[in-house]
């Protein structure tokens, strides 16, 4: 079967251990999702079962002729060597040779063919074959074996798909959002994002063994991803994915391998499932762990207490020996859930916007016209369409970027709008660093949280003080987001604001925008983004409008294409447990609560007594120490009575202290149980 695996493979950069004895098979039908927060090694861990990076120390193993495509987050432009962009890989840590890179004018046509050279060297190779045994008799002792090869080599045409492989570029292309008419334009025409659909669409045509995707959703519209989704369902090969789209990774994986504190763990389920049974563990494990840091303590103040009491020497020493063979629970750095308020904005009228007869043409051809529709105060409103038909430009009327060639827009009063796109962030130069850009745009109340807001939009360290002009496209994308949503605008305009965004980042923004109390007018091509945000949907189609009141959800209803999708992620909930269940177990954590405090009331006083009667054993032993008791024989022997009678009362004072530090170390560990059974369910 095909696979590539990797066995105790670990990568380091200088003192930063990344990767550390990481276990990871990918075989024919898996559907894993590679998840981990930026900077965990998601990239190189692909890059070497890519065979494009090689690990410090650990194996990469590929079972005999299994093929390997590897799809990169970003690609230099179409015509660069396959090697450097990704690309078919054979055997171990060994690329195939690059295809040619051709001219400059290499037609999209002629880029996606090669995908196909494997097929077309095997056909070549089967032609050779026929033409030797054409010159053979066929009585000849090597004929049998020519023949066994001949139908292994067509076997391998056939699963390579070269006959049929106009067919197979034609439903690619289409599927991946480019048209009849792109077929024939040089590669070098198309932009960074449409570039890097060729690369996808090379790679799909190459029908690898093993598929490596670094978030191919980045520059897909809803419709491309859709494509892409029931294609990789369909996959007969493995794949390994990297996507920050939640909707995406649900319908497609069936496990999810995290990356976390440099090892790799492996989940079943898609990635709703693996976010369930992952919080599930935290909470677990922290119980645990506050468990152990009790008993910790409490250990710890036994020895404290009774370190230099010679009498209880053998008590702390096994107490010393117990915390040194402990093994202590090691509890990850939990990122903290961050909740970010945009500052009040002003009130607006309730009808913050209306457009009528709105049109817009480029170099004379018309992108739409007649358009019409109202927004109304606290709308989410998405606009929505396929590449092309006009939702950026919508967008540009509306924020005042251009202007319409015929139409108008109507403003309610005390509107403050705002608005955000990527060529915006692109075309922003300055020389601050990125916390002053952010302490000078922020209001006073925000200035305390600024770090952690920049945290979760992913500056994290030394990041804050990067200059602005250094910021790569993306941190330049998420900074000026991150800027505009600081600012009190009462309408905001976003053109794909969750580009750049990790799963964490935009859930951030997602629950910032459910509170908002103003209006959004927003494109996104992350459905599980516009799925919990958008209460209204503006269709841009064929050169029209259509406004529809109502969620994303009712919209594909209404579209004839919600059912199926919504199907495929319905993660039924686990079954709510009986009344009476959920009371016994309030009940039992009443009790023992109850329970703990009257046991650590009664060896607080035991803790009391102890300290009373060392007290008193100090004092008859000071006594029995005085020339003038130790000649008086009566006295003395008065005094060694009392000493045995101290003694007694200690020793028995000490075992109920034993017996209660027991008891409360079992009704924590109960306790510890019964919060850990109860969030698992």
């Amino acid at each position: 079967m095909p696979l590539v695996s990797l066995s105790g493979v670990s990568v380091a950069f200088g003192e930063r251990k990344l990767l550390d004895s990481v276990n990871l098979t990918v075989a024919t039908r898996s559907r894993v999702a590679l998840v981990g927060p930026n900077g965990s090694g998601k990239t190189t861990l692909m890059r070497i079962m890519a065979g494009q990076a090689a690990p410090d120390s650990g194996s990469v193993v590929r079972e005999k002729e299994t093929r390997v495509s590897y799809v990169p987050q970003s690609t230099p432009a179409t015509g660069m060597p396959r090697d450097a962009v990704g690309g078919v890989s054979r055997g171990i840590l060994a690329a195939a040779p690059a295809p040619d890179s051709g001219s400059e004018a290499t037609t999209l046509w002629e880029e996606a063919e090669k995908a196909f050279v494997r097929g077309a060297r095997l056909v070549e190779e089967s032609a050779a074959l026929e033409d030797l045994l054409g010159a053979l008799s066929p009585d000849s002792p090597d004929a049998e074996a020519l023949l066994w090869k001949h139908h292994e080599l067509q076997e391998k045409i056939e699963s390579s798909g070269y006959h049929a492989r106009r067919e197979g570029m034609h439903r690619v292309l289409l599927g991946l959002g480019f048209s009849a008419d792109d077929f024939s334009r040089p590669c070098t025409e198309f932009s960074a994002g449409w570039q890097m659909r060729i690369a996808l669409a090379r790679a799909i045509l190459e029908a690898p063994d093993i598929l490596l995707l670094d978030e191919p959703t980045n520059y897909l519209d809803i419709e491309a991803r859709t494509w892409l989704e029931e294609f990789l369902s369909d996959y007969g090969g493995g794949l390994l994915l990297v996507s920050h789209d939640r909707y995406f990774l649900d319908v497609v994986v069936s496990s999810v391998a995290e990356i976390y504190m440099t090892r790799v763990s492996v989940f079943s389920g898609n990635y709703s499932r693996y976010e369930e049974v992952r919080s599930r563990e935290l909470a677990a494990l922290l119980e645990r762990w506050r468990a152990q840091q009790e008993e910790i303590s409490h250990i710890e103040a036994f020895i404290n207490r009774f370190r230099y009491n010679a009498s209880k020497a053998r008590l702390v020493q096994s107490r010393i020996t117990a915390l040194e063979k402990m093994e202590r629970i090691e509890v990850p750095p939990i990122v903290k859930a961050i909740h970010f308020s945009f500052p009040a904005p002003p009130p607006s009228v309730r009808l913050v916007l209306s457009a009528e007869g709105l049109a817009k043409s480029y170099a004379g051809r018309p992108v739409f016209a007649g358009v019409g529709f109202e927004v109304s105060r606290g709308d989410k409103l998405v606009v929505v369409g396929v590449n092309g038909a006009g939702k950026s430009t919508l967008l540009r009327l509306i924020s005042g970027g251009e202007a319409p060639d015929a139409g108008a827009l109507r403003w309610g009063t005390r509107v403050v709008p705002a608005f955000y796109s990527q060529e915006n962030a692109d075309s922003w130069t300055s020389e601050k660093q990125v916390i002053e850009e952010l302490e000078a745009a922020a209001p006073t109340s925000l200035v305390p949280e600024l770090r952690t807001l920049l945290g979760s939009f992913l500056f994290r360290g030394d990041d804050v003080f990067k200059s602005v002009a250094v910021l790569s496209g993306g941190e330049r994308s998420r900074l000026a987001l991150l800027l505009l949503l600081l600012r009190p605008a009462n309408l905001l305009i976003l053109d794909e604001p969750t580009n750049h965004l990790d799963i964490a980042s935009k859930d951030v923004l997602l629950q910032a925008l459910q509170d908002f109390p103003g209006t959004v007018i927003f494109v996104s091509h992350d459905r599980h983004f516009i799925s919990h945000l958008a209460t209204a949907v503006l269709e841009v189609k064929g050169g029209c409008a259509r406004y529809l009141p109502g969620d994303y959800e009712y919209y594909l209803a209404k579209a004839g294409r919600g059912s199926d999708e919504q199907e495929l992620l319905q993660s039924r909930p686990a079954a709510p447990r009986p009344a009476t269940v959920v009371q016994q177990e309030r009940l039992e954590e009443k009790r023992l609560k109850s329970e703990l405090r009257t046991l650590e009331k009664e060896e607080s006083l035991l803790m009391q007594r102890l300290e009373e009667l060392e007290t008193e054993r100090h004092g008859i032993e000071d006594s029995m120490a005085r020339p003038e008791v130790y000649e008086n024989g009566e006295r003395m022997r008065d005094l060694r009575r009392e000493h045995e009678e101290n003694h007694r009362q200690h020793m028995e004072a000490m075992a109920k202290w034993e017996q209660l530090d027991g008891k409360s170390r079992q009704a924590r560990e109960k306790m510890a149980n019964l919060r850990t059974d109860t969030g698992s369910r």
